[in-house]
């Protein structure tokens, strides 16, 4: 096989720590079927800023685009909120998104048996199953229109556009339905279209594309009911699909229904097998440097990245072992369990890659 290029994207934070262990659970399971690795570092967000006075700054996308896969930390923090829009941290990584052509965001949502007492949810809700893939549209909504601010009868009011085509619904759509094909055969798509035109075109559009998959059930519903169905019924859900709006509401209230934002992973992709691999939690920049930041969801991500664009699925099968073994012999401070101890975040990523290495080389 040939050698594996790796961009990592660091960010700010918490980022270090967690991509660092995830590039040390990558490397014991590459080692471990002689697969060789490199790494190439890029600035991101806050970092960037910091270095080169912008958050997306040319070198990082064509170190990007030159890599396999990019592996992203965190971006973002209290130090960089002052500065105007178009430098904000966040602003980078919504940029590398664009600048890679990553229109998918995966999002799955899963309570793994160790952390079930840690969900909000009722124990006879958690009995049914959760087992949801949050399909969110990446480059399009409001996120990407136009916004402004103008004084209207004395006061201040900003405007925020958005939109979607046929085309970026489109193929969203049917990125969904494929997945389902693999899963349980079942669509949710999540729209506002009694009240936005948008969301019209939205549902109108997803009802053309499920006509090419009679195999796939399909079924609509507004935002509003499926904020509350997750937490109703969560084991109703098999593929939810939706916008780059409602779907960042909706997958990080699905995390929490898993236990912990700390264990959720994500993979962002496009129509090649280029993609982009995180966690959805934050930068958490109060307890940077202090060993309590999970790893998981980072190392997670890392084997969403050998699932999704490296073809190796072996090897993803054995890190998401290797994270269940962990929970059942330690936690991280954020999902702590008073019958175990408490593992540091290099602790953690150490546990998590000897596991690695032991059911690789079994």
């Amino acid at each position: 096989m040939r050698p594996i290029k790796i961009c990592v994207l660091e960010g700010d934070g918490i980022g270090p720590e967690i991509v660092r262990q995830a590039v040390r659970v990558l490397k014991a399971a590459c080692d471990a079927r002689q697969i060789a690795l490199y790494f190439n570092y890029a600035l991101l967000g806050g970092a960037a800023i910091d270095v080169a006075g912008t958050p997306l700054p040319d070198a990082t996308v064509a170190q990007c685009k030159a890599s396999d896969a990019v592996l992203l930390g965190a971006v973002g923090g209290e130090k960089w909120d002052s500065l105007p829009s178009a430098l904000r941290p966040e602003k980078g990584l919504l940029g590398i998104r664009s600048a890679l052509g990553l229109y998918a965001n995966l999002r799955p949502a899963t309570i793994f048996p160790a952390l079930q007492s840690a969900s909000p949810l009722k124990e006879e809700i958690i009995r049914a199953g959760v087992d949801i893939l949050v399909v969110r549209e990446l480059t399009g909504d409001v996120y990407f229109g136009e916004h402004a601010r103008k004084q209207e009868n004395g006061y201040e009011t900003g405007y925020d556009h958005m939109q979607y085509s046929t085309f970026e619904v489109g193929r969203i759509a049917r990125n969904a339905f494929e997945l389902a094909r693999k899963r349980n055969r079942r669509v949710t798509s999540v729209d506002k279209a009694n009240v936005l035109e948008t969301s019209r075109v939205w549902r109108e559009t997803v009802t053309r594309v499920s006509q090419d998959y009679p195999d796939v059930a399909l079924n609509h519903m507004y935002v509003d009911n499926a904020a509350m169905q997750l937490v109703r019924n969560p084991a109703q859900f098999d593929v939810l699909v939706t916008g780059n709006l409602f779907g960042d509401i909706l997958s990080d209230e699905a995390s929490m229904i898993s236990g912990s934002i700390g264990m959720l992973a994500s993979a962002s992709l496009g129509d090649g097998t280029l993609g982009l691999y995180e966690p959805i939690h934050g930068s958490a920049p109060d307890i940077a440097g202090k060993g309590l930041a999970n790893p998981l969801a980072t190392i997670l991500s890392a084997a969403m990245m050998l699932r999704y664009s490296l073809d190796l699925p072996e090897l993803a099968d054995a890190i998401e072992k290797a994270v269940e073994s962990a929970l059942d012999v330690a936690r991280t401070a954020d999902i702590r369990d008073p019958a175990l101890p408490v593992y540091s975040t290099d602790e953690m990523g150490g546990f998590v890659a000897g596991k690695v290495k032991e059911l690789l080389e079994k």
